[in-house]
């Protein structure tokens, strides 16, 4: 796993309009520069939401590529959830090195209802 070259990829992507344009235009061919492995290239292709949140991607990073895609902010959030569901814990960054494992999971430890087993209304 390359999380350094996701990271740089979604920075940059962040950063720059033309990389935008040329990433909405042709995915695959605009990740060619960086050092990824096929399970990146295919999270970044989707994109994979919760698949990138599992594989260290900050937060901060990732709100701004979920936005590129139209991802509205529950949605972003859900899809992290998801992840940690599907996945498992977050591998690597700084989430794996606090032991984070997803809002639900911060919330039992806590003694508190995830936001799935709280009531609506």
């Amino acid at each position: 796993m390359s999380l350094y070259y996701v990271q740089k990829f979604l920075y940059e992507l962040n950063r720059d309009q033309r990389l935008q344009e040329a990433y909405l235009a042709g995915r695959r061919e605009v990740l060619e520069p960086y050092d990824l492995d096929d399970t990146e290239i295919e999270a970044l292709v989707e994109p994979d939401i919760g698949l990138l949140y599992v594989l260290g991607v900050n937060g901060q990073i990732l709100m701004h590529f979920a936005a590129l895609h139209q991802i509205e902010w529950a949605d972003y959030l859900q899809r992290m959830r998801d992840g940690v569901s599907e996945h498992g814990p977050v591998r690597a960054g700084v989430y794996a090195m606090s032991g984070y494992e997803g809002v639900d999971a911060h919330a039992a430890a806590l003694g508190q209802q995830s936001r799935a087993e709280r009531p609506s209304g």
